[in-house]
């Protein structure tokens, strides 16, 4: 069985991670969870950003509005899913002795947020209107 279909089997029955290696140290579990309630408020604030852009610039025309809330939306969505994936990927690691996994993740995410941002700056600054 692949490493993905494994750690995507532990999203949903984390237990099992307990049966791998020694239990580390309290407050590093305790670390890795903070960082996963960090991800999870990251991806609320991309979901609420992205119900915002559509909700409430009903000026800006359809594609851009849509465009932008989407990829807001979407960015939120890759971000609840890689949060408990990196929770899991990082208990694993712990309890087993190996160094924590590394992600692109956040760079991408950063990009993606970057783009919306100056998407949004051209907007403000030019006003997009129009259907």
């Amino acid at each position: 069985m692949s490493d993905f279909v494994q750690s995507l089997r532990l999203w949903f029955a984390p237990q099992r991670v307990r049966d791998e290696g020694e239990t580390p140290d309290y407050r590093f579990s305790l670390a890795n969870e903070r960082t996963f309630l960090a991800w999870i408020r990251t991806s609320l604030a991309l979901v609420g950003g992205g119900f915002a852009v559509d909700q409430f610039l009903p000026d800006l025309r359809w594609g851009v509005r849509v465009g932008l809330a989407l990829a807001l939306l979407a960015a939120g969505v890759l971000c609840a899913l890689r949060a408990v994936n990196h929770w899991v990927r990082c208990e694993r690691a712990m309890r087993r002795g190996e160094d924590l996994p590394m992600s692109r993740f956040p760079a991408v995410l950063s990009f993606v947020v970057a783009v919306v941002a100056l998407t949004m700056v051209v907007v403000v600054l030019f006003g997009w209107a129009g259907r």
